[in-house]
């Protein structure tokens, strides 16, 4: 796997984090360039996406680069019953890079190993999303102040919430407290909790989204329970809506709370938080642009504030 590919968020360590985070800033400063003037990127998503994939096109546009792609699989030859491997190892040879979100876990790894072109992972099944995580960090980091000793509470889908898994692999460098709450069926995976242990994360565990867990948290990420990992319609509409924020709820929680979620919302935050200075997920999405340009860059091996 080149270094420059960002198939996990494990692959990067605290320096090149928080560097990836003074990048972000750096473009939130500086959106428009022509530093990836002659360069192409490839946008491969073989599963639906809205902010995702217009962000990483943006983010190639506004640094003055060329994106090739395509937002649908079923247009292209895999369809025909081309394999992954043929697809990756056709486009590496019109592209510097490629950006790929597809439905199995594994997919972009896998990718890597068979092209020396870099590889970003823009989600793979219920697996990773680091680049979600890094616009997760750089707007906790904006809100906060610090990414140090914030008490993050996970709510609703974290067994399939790939946003959650790289979001808590990434905090292990900045000492959290983890509340996670979910119901039986969809609690956080037993590995994560296992990975928590192994790295001294504080976390606690519980089906109840109560009154003093809002009110100790510094983050509640709330997430959408997502129909398309379920193989049991029944079981999906279940627990569907088992978790829904209201803006009364936060009436007593801390005035520097802010609620993230990595969107698109169902049910799970009420249309009356959106007005709340708490509310944070519509600027969350916005901080996805300069946090993809920051990854783009480091893939192409191009760093702005290199002296």
């Amino acid at each position: 796997m080149t270094s420059k590919s960002l198939v996990s968020i494990s692959d990067i360590d605290k320096e090149e984090m928080l560097h990836l985070l003074e990048l972000s800033r750096y473009f939130e400063e500086n959106p428009n360039s022509k530093i990836l003037d002659g360069r192409v990127v490839a946008t491969l998503f073989f599963e639906p996406s809205t902010r995702t994939r217009l962000s990483f096109e943006t983010a190639v546009n506004r640094l003055g680069g060329r994106v090739i792609g395509f937002s649908d699989a079923n247009s292209t030859s895999t369809s025909k019953g081309e394999t992954l491997k043929d697809t990756i190892k056709m486009v590496s040879n019109y592209v510097d890079l490629i950006v790929m979100r597809h439905h199995l876990e594994g997919a972009a790894r896998y990718a890597t190993e068979v092209t020396s072109k870099p590889i970003i992972n823009a989600g793979d099944g219920a697996n990773q999303h680091p680049s979600q995580t890094m616009l997760d960090l750089y707007s906790i980091y904006k809100t906060q102040g610090t990414l140090e000793n914030l008490t993050i509470t996970m709510v609703g889908d974290l067994k399939y919430g790939r946003t959650v898994h790289s979001l808590l692999m990434a905090m292990r460098y900045f000492n959290p407290t983890f509340n996670f709450i979910a119901c039986d069926e969809l609690q956080m995976p037993a590995e994560y909790k296992k990975f928590c242990i192994d790295n001294g994360i504080r976390f606690n565990e519980s089906t109840d989204f109560s009154a003093d867990v809002i009110n100790s948290s510094d983050i509640i990420y709330m997430t959408r329970v997502q129909r398309e990992r379920f193989t049991d319609i029944m079981e999906y509409e279940r627990v569907k809506d088992l978790y829904r924020l209201h803006n009364s709820m936060l009436d007593n929680s801390k005035p520097t709370l802010k609620i993230l979620h990595p969107l698109p919302r169902v049910n799970e935050i009420d249309q009356d938080v959106d007005d709340n200075p708490k509310a944070y997920y519509f600027q969350q999405a916005g901080n996805g642009l300069f946090a993809r340009q920051a990854i783009i860059t480091r893939a192409l091996g191009i760093d702005p504030l290199a002296k």
